[in-house]
């Protein structure tokens, strides 16, 4: 591609936003036009992203900017539809939205934009043709890609999953279990049962899993926040009567073509994604009841950096351009 991708950012200011910013200063076929934030407009972006002294002078601006390729949206939930109904996008822009507002069959139109989900271990065609991305959730990334191997050969019946997640998962603003006094030596459940990636999850499972549906009440989720600032460890429960050698070249295969999810048969743990856009698997098997962890990095390759993936994909570039970051192994 000759001409860069020329990219604006709405909501700028949050976790999501700052690192969107950090991957797309450095990305080699992209140009930032513009990153906004209404309440830090005409501020410079290190006033916010403090990391980001001596790499650009952009301030935040108040309104988008209509004279670029792609907008990524990084709004609240709901508040994405919200800023579209306001502020009218040209047809001409793309947009890729980080919130959970055009994930879900039924709402993923919005006037004539259709947006399809965006996990490309799921949808890498759809997503090479699309103009319009909803980026999927953290948890469900993490959740989805351990489970999708087993979902196409129609081996779900029940799955009983719990995940924790760092405090970056809670967002920017200031609430009582985001405090470092809080969260410091400290685990707690939370949305048990009833977490909003739900919904996602079984969606996609059961546009894979053709043989048979799997119900609402077959799968439980358990989140967990944690006592850390980044990453998603999650182990999934459910019966299988499959061998693991069998299953570790059923998981190999379905994943031989996508570059950011690697199969281990050591135990896996969260050092090796931090600051990643990579998935890491590992398998473990006792009797017929088979567990299957997973773990990410909760703004990359659950939000930032998988809406990366999502743009190279897009614009037709190498999927793992400005996305190949070292972990935070020590």
């Amino acid at each position: 591609m000759a001409n860069k991708i020329r990219t604006g950012i709405i909501g700028g200011a949050g976790y999501t936003g700052g690192e969107l910013t950090r991957i797309l200063l450095n990305h080699p076929n992209s140009e930032m036009v513009f990153v906004q934030s209404k309440s830090n407009a005409g501020n410079p972006l290190r006033s916010v992203h403090r990391d980001l002294e001596g790499e650009t002078s952009l301030v935040f601006s108040s309104e988008p900017d209509q004279d670029i390729d792609l907008l990524f949206i990084c709004l609240g939930h709901g508040e994405a539809r919200n800023f579209l109904e306001n502020n009218p996008i040209n047809q001409s822009i793309r947009i890729i939205d980080l919130s959970q507002d055009f994930r879900l069959a039924g709402s993923n139109e919005f006037k004539n934009r259709q947006f399809v989900y965006g996990l490309p271990e799921l949808n890498k065609e759809k997503i090479i043709a699309a103009r319009n991305i909803a980026n999927p959730g953290c948890f469900a990334t993490a959740i989805q890609i351990g489970l999708l191997p087993l979902a196409k050969e129609g081996l779900l019946d029940e799955v009983f999953t719990v995940g924790i997640t760092g405090s970056t998962g809670a967002g920017q603003s200031l609430s009582p279990t985001s405090h470092f006094s809080w969260r410091a030596n400290n685990i707690q459940a939370y949305k048990t049962l009833e977490h909003q990636h739900n919904a996602e999850i079984l969606e996609s499972i059961r546009s894979v899993q053709l043989s048979h549906s799997i119900e609402d009440g077959q799968f439980s989720f358990v989140p967990w926040r944690g006592d850390f600032t980044r990453g998603i460890f999650i182990s999934s429960q459910t019966r299988c009567d499959r061998n693991i050698e069998e299953l570790y070249v059923l998981f190999e295969e379905f994943y031989s073509k996508h570059l950011f999810v690697t199969v281990c048969k050591k135990q896996i743990f969260l050092k090796q994604v931090v600051n990643t856009n990579k998935c890491v698997i590992q398998l473990e098997q006792a009797g017929n009841r088979l567990v299957i962890h997973t773990a990410i990095d909760n703004l990359l390759k659950g939000a930032s950096g998988q809406a990366i993936q999502n743009m190279n994909l897009m614009f037709g570039l190498e999927e793992t351009t400005g996305l190949k970051f070292k972990a935070n192994y020590f």
